[in-house]
């Protein structure tokens, strides 16, 4: 199974799939005990007591947020 990445209207980040297929990875490249999770949910509002990942919190303080699908345009080539 392909993994998926969902932008949730107003609320996380949620990641589905085998999760022998991704990792989360902190800045140092140190990865993140996903405890064999296939979904996951990382926080977008800023205001999880559980960073990176998702705990409600944006359902409480009424996060706003709603992207839709685009294309992105090509890459800047590199200088």
């Amino acid at each position: 199974m392909a993994v998926k990445v969902t932008i949730v209207n107003n609320g996380p980040i949620r990641i589905e799939g085998d999760p022998a297929e991704f990792n989360v990875l902190d800045a140092q490249g140190n990865a993140y005990g996903l405890g064999g999770r296939s979904v996951l949910s990382l926080c977008r509002c800023g205001l999880s007591a559980n960073k990176p990942f998702c705990d409600g919190t944006h359902g409480r303080q009424g996060f706003d947020s709603v992207c839709q699908a685009r294309e992105l345009p090509p890459p800047k080539p590199k200088v």
